[in-house]
């Protein structure tokens, strides 16, 4: 599960990466000004919004590659707030998951 995570995050930054150059690309060829065009607001909005997937889905892709280093140490499935061990379920939801669902609750 953790090396389909790692794909999938991977293949979701590349994307992200290419419409947000795609975005930036077209904006500076073209001579609009975002602050008086009428559609200045809804570009910005866009280019904020892919920058935002962007950064969650390059955290997804750190908390992955912390969760295979945990594996290869031989501790993953523990939580890092009690030191239990993470439930099944929850690792099959959130297979880079850090807490139990009991330590997940309180914060």
């Amino acid at each position: 599960m953790l090396l389909v995570a790692r794909d999938e995050a991977l293949a979701q930054i590349e994307h992200l990466t290419s419409d947000l150059e795609q975005m930036m690309a077209a904006s500076e060829s073209s001579n609009a000004d975002d602050e008086h065009d009428p559609e200045g607001a809804t570009i910005a909005f866009e280019r904020a919004q892919v920058g935002a997937l962007l950064a969650q889905a390059r955290q997804r892709l750190e908390d992955v590659e912390h969760a295979l280093g945990l594996l290869k140490n031989g501790t993953y499935g523990r939580c890092a707030g009690c030191s239990g061990p993470i439930g099944a379920e929850r690792l099959a939801a959130r297979p880079a998951g850090r807490t139990c669902i009991c330590c997940a609750g309180r914060a």
